[in-house]
């Protein structure tokens, strides 16, 4: 599906950015803002030796930091410096991290607060984003053994976690 706009989308607004940095800093990830001038994954972010660096110029979807952050997360400590670019291009060990990646992002928006449509927005997810948010919000959430294996929750207490970082 394209999308075609009439006019550049808008940056996301400063007060829907800036509890997420907060959080994502709380939590112990390190958060840069920087321009950036490459093509990024996704608009206005980067990860960069184990940094989630922010253009908020061009970011367009502020529940996209708590997915990178938790591509972070996910990883374990002693790998997290290394963390760079696409996570799972030339890397697909990592592939199944991505389920992890969506239980953690929809565990942060929770303790945030957030809606599950901050984090699964229309615009992301490969068209997906209404079947995630029924399926997280009905009590099927997808990769939350993996989250359970990785120690940063248990299945009784999720969307709770334990712990936001893996060791």
């Amino acid at each position: 599906m394209f999308r075609l706009f009439s006019s550049k989308p808008k940056a996301a607004p400063a007060a829907q950015v800036d509890p997420l940095l907060a959080f994502v800093r709380e939590i112990g990830l390190e958060v840069r803002e920087a321009t950036l001038r490459q093509p990024t994954f996704l608009p206005g972010l980067l990860l960069e030796r184990g940094a989630l660096v922010l253009d908020r110029s061009r970011l367009l979807y502020p529940g996209d930091i708590l997915h990178e952050a938790g591509h972070l997360a996910v990883t374990p400590a002693a790998e997290r410096p290394a963390v760079g670019g696409n996570v799972t291009e030339h890397h697909p060990e990592k592939e199944g991290e991505e389920m992890a990646v969506l239980a953690w992002s929809y565990a942060a928006a929770h303790h945030l607060g957030l809606p599950p449509a901050v984090v699964f927005h229309p615009d992301g997810y490969k068209g997906q984003s209404d079947w995630l948010i029924s399926s997280f919000t009905g009590g099927r959430y997808i990769g939350l053994p993996l989250l359970v294996w990785m120690g940063l929750t248990t299945t009784a207490g999720f969307p709770r976690m334990e712990r936001w970082l893996r060791t």
